[in-house]
């Protein structure tokens, strides 16, 4: 595809965002009455923002002009907020992380693939020096301290000369029985046919019946032959079976890969040109337009003195630099502008006066019962209505919208073909910029020429200001803060470098697998919609715990600007039984956005750092080095043992219980500019607990076993990614059907195990069945629907799943009002107590 197809799928997207955004504003202050009503319009514009979100991704990663670039990544980093905002909202008014939108994609005329939301491709690709960086020092200190883990299947291990002698020996003797026995069956074969010719005799055989018979097996063959290929036509034509080079990679895709190869290189280069022009343009418009500047801004300013005395009768006061200086008065303002301003001032504070006289009189108590009668009555309205939530997004996103339509919407580009920078806008950016620089110069003069022109008419001499007066309201502000204690430096005297090595020594920081969350394999539910109209909370799917692993793990961590002011997700829990993938897509959050992982399980961390002031020092330098080369996760597997109801005697020794009172704090100290995340695992959450479990992990996500659709993608993507071959004699859809109830982990083991290197050499002439991987399943056990029932059982006792129970049993939402009340109450029963 050609920059003239991805300018114009731009230009598509930011057509359908403005429209959207229109749409968006006009629900804003629209309330709704119905609650389905008013998820369906929470539902649709999230679908609609993931549509642009998706185009939008794909135009920034392929546009190679620099100045459209950066116009583009704010708006996809609004339209990323913006997903989040939508999706809390949905949270809050169904009680549930799933949600499902079949009606709302029928109606929108959309698959269920086109919901799957993107992981932006820059989130590596910006730092990806950064991290090869990391990796490389993180591989040097592992080797070092001889703590590098080696692939079993490559190592190799030394073994004495005489053993190695004895090995050879036996695969010789081995090799020449083999070739003994082929020469002694060859000889008894020529014996058996020498008795079989003497005992038949030459017999005069009919030459027509030979050929008979010859023709008939022939035509037999030649029959079955084209059956078998019609029956292959019409099964490929159905969609049954795939075309023939279906896996085979095409040409066309080899070429398209080397086009986006030479795109990223033209990107880096038009890149490099753009930042040496920002220098030398800046620095050719100081030379030639800046005295000129610098003189207008005198002329402004010393137009605003003489006008400002005709009309008051006094000169004015310049602001301070701390204001702002005098761009405050002319901040995009003509003089004209600014003398009106100061006309409408003085006849302002006329009227506050005489407002002030009259608001002396007290209003009578009819009034005021009136008055807390329209608030009841307003307030009862109220709670029927829903209503969206401000948006923090919203308001920079119809910026940057406005700044397109201004800028590119019609924008004639015909002179620059290669899509270079554009030179006018540089001068237009920088000007301003220059200007802003040389204000600050020219409001020294025209301080000094201000106090000289008081000096000179009006006699007044400037009494310096005690700096306690001037500074009045800052130092209050100074002695609010003397009460808040800095948290002390244990480490002040070392470098990141030294902490990172000791961590990396002492195994809290730990390399993470290379695995794309697009490895963690799954299908689309189709039925929750259905399911819930019958009041029925279905499982759910494992491409919805992808999506909720994107939303709240992937994008808020690859993008600062999306975690300053998103909804804040500082903890995530995955809930689930055994080899469901938990701890894969823990490594997956890290993979793709290039984050540091940090292991502070329990049993990692048993033995380290001891006593008190070891806990305080450990947790400090990890924090330290997450902050500092973030984004980083910290990951507590079997987090349950850190908040157990009762330690095992087996288990006393290790002090599981460590990190129960730290995390608390450690939560509460984490801010929006902190891309850090606490990612617990756990396969047995019923042995913790509930209450301090659920006020450390703010997202509780239960990951479920594989449904049917999920084990048949499942089969056929491992079997093909571990070397197998798909054929007739295969039955996938019989395995997946025989497989309910084992995960991933349980398909991935048993296809390893069947698929051995030998077992796929002889694929060709012996194709696999479905028998070879039921026939190694039936050893491991299954996940039964008890245990899944008593995660679900878990899971409704969460707040969450408290509040989802109650709305559905028909005690409605608690309001926010209600819920403050509630506490009131509860603190002052305790304080009577």
């Amino acid at each position: 595809m050609s920059n003239k197809t991805y300018n114009k799928m731009w230009h598509q997207t930011q057509e359908a965002l403005n429209s959207l955004l229109d749409k968006e504003s006009q629900k804003m202050t629209e309330p709704q009455k119905s609650q389905v009503f008013f998820f369906q319009m929470l539902a649709t514009f999230y679908i609609k923002y993931v549509q642009i979100f998706r185009n939008m991704e794909t135009a920034y990663d392929q546009i190679v002009h620099p100045q459209k670039r950066t116009l583009i990544r704010k708006i996809l980093d609004g339209v990323m907020g913006r997903i989040l905002e939508l999706k809390n909202e949905m949270v809050e008014l169904e009680l549930t992380e799933f949600h499902y939108f079949d009606d709302i994609l029928q109606d929108l005329k959309l698959a269920p693939q086109q919901l799957d939301i993107p992981i932006p491709r820059y989130f590596l690709k910006e730092k990806l020096e950064v991290i090869k960086g990391r990796e490389k020092i993180l591989a040097q200190i592992l080797a070092e301290s001889g703590l590098a883990v080696t692939d079993p299947k490559y190592s190799v291990k030394s073994i004495p000369i005489e053993e190695a002698v004895k090995w050879i020996q036996i695969a010789e003797r081995a090799r020449q029985g083999r070739l003994r026995a082929l020469f002694m069956k060859q000889i008894y074969l020529q014996e058996y046919r020498a008795k079989l010719s003497k005992v038949a005799g030459k017999k005069v055989t009919d030459t027509r019946a030979a050929a008979l018979c010859i023709q008939k097996v022939w035509r037999g063959f030649h029959q079955y032959r084209r059956t078998e290929k019609e029956r292959e036509e019409e099964m490929i034509f159905l969609g049954m079976d795939p075309p023939p080079l279906f896996n085979e990679v095409s040409t066309t895709i080899i070429q398209a890969e080397r086009v986006n190869r030479l795109r990223e290189e033209l990107q880096i280069k038009h890149e490099e040109n753009y930042k040496e022009a920002l220098v030398t343009i800046k620095d050719n418009l100081k030379l030639t337009e800046g005295p000129d500047i610098k003189e207008s801004l005198q002329d402004q300013i010393r137009h605003w003195f003489i006008e400002c005395r005709n009309l008051t009768g006094t000169f004015p006061d310049y602001p301070d630099e701390e204001e702002g200086g005098s761009a405050i008065i002319f901040s995009n303002k003509t003089p004209q502008q600014v003398i009106d301003e100061i006309i409408a001032n003085q006849e302002e504070e006329e009227k506050s006066r005489k407002k002030k006289k009259e608001k002396g009189k007290k209003p009578n108590k009819a009034t005021k019962e009136k008055e807390r009668k329209v608030t009841k009555e307003k307030s009862k309205e109220e709670e029927v209505e829903w209503k969206m939530s401000p948006s923090v997004f919203l308001h920079t996103m119809e910026e940057e919208n406005n700044l397109y339509k201004d800028m590119w919407m019609n924008k004639d580009e015909s002179w620059n073909f290669l899509q270079d920078y554009d030179p006018e806008l540089i001068k237009e950016e920088k000007r301003r910029e220059l200007e802003s620089e040389l204000r600050v110069q020219v409001d020294e003069l025209m301080r000094q020429e201000l106090k000289n022109l008081k000096l000179a008419v009006n006699r007044e001499k400037e009494y310096p200001v005690k700096p306690g007066k001037k500074k009045g309201k800052k130092n209050k502000g100074k002695k609010g803060k003397r009460g808040k204690k800095k948290d002390k430096d244990l480490t002040a005297d070392r470098s990141i470098e030294s902490l990172y090595k000791e961590l990396v020594e002492e195994g809290l920081l730990i390399q993470a697998l290379k695995v794309k969350l697009s490895d963690y394999i799954g299908e689309y539910s189709y039925l929750g919609t259905t399911l819930r109209q019958v009041s029925i909370e279905p499982m759910p799917s494992l491409l919805d715990v992808r999506q909720l692993i994107t939303l709240y793990g992937i994008l808020p961590l690859g993008s600062a600007a999306v975690h300053e002011k998103a909804p804040l997700v500082k903890s995530l829990l995955l809930v689930g039984p055994s080899g469901v993938g938990k701890k894969m897509l823990v490594h997956a959050i890290c993979t793709e956005t290039g984050a540091n992982l940090f292991n502070l399980s329990s049993h990692n961390i048993a033995g380290k750092y001891p006593g008190k002031s070891g806990l305080q020092m450990m947790l400090h330098v990890v924090f330290k080095v997450a902050r500092e080369l973030q984004p980083s996760v910290v990951w507590i597997d079997d987090t349950e043992k850190t908040f157990y109801k009762k330690v095992p005697n087996a288990e006393k020794m290790n002090e599981p219980k460590r990190l129960k009172k730290q995390l608390p704090k450690i939560l509460k100290l984490l801010k929006p500019d902190d891309r850090i995340l606490i990612v617990g695992t756990t396969q047995r959450p019923f042995d913790a607990e509930l209450q301090s479990f659920c006020k450390v992990y703010q997202k509780i996500i239960l990951v479920p076993r594989p449904d049917y659709a999920s084990r048949y993608v499942l089969w056929k993507q491992i079997i093909q990614r571990h070397g197998g071959v798909l054929s007739k004699t295969l039955n996938v859809s019989c395995l997946a059907k025989v497989t309910d109830g084992f995960t991933q982990g349980h398909i991935v083991k048993v296809v390893k195990d069947v698929l051995t290197d030998r077992r796929i050499r002889q694929q060709t002439h012996k194709p696999l069945t479905a028998g070879e991987f039921t026939a190694a399943i039936t050893s491991m056990n299954p996940v039964y629907k008890e245990e899944e029932e008593s995660f679900k059982s878990w899971y409704a006792k969460t707040p969450l799943g408290k509040r989802r129970a109650l709305a559905l049993t028909g005690g409605g939402q608690e309001k926010p009002k209600d819920k403050e009340k509630k506490t009131e109450k509860g603190k002052k029963e305790k304080k009577r107590k």
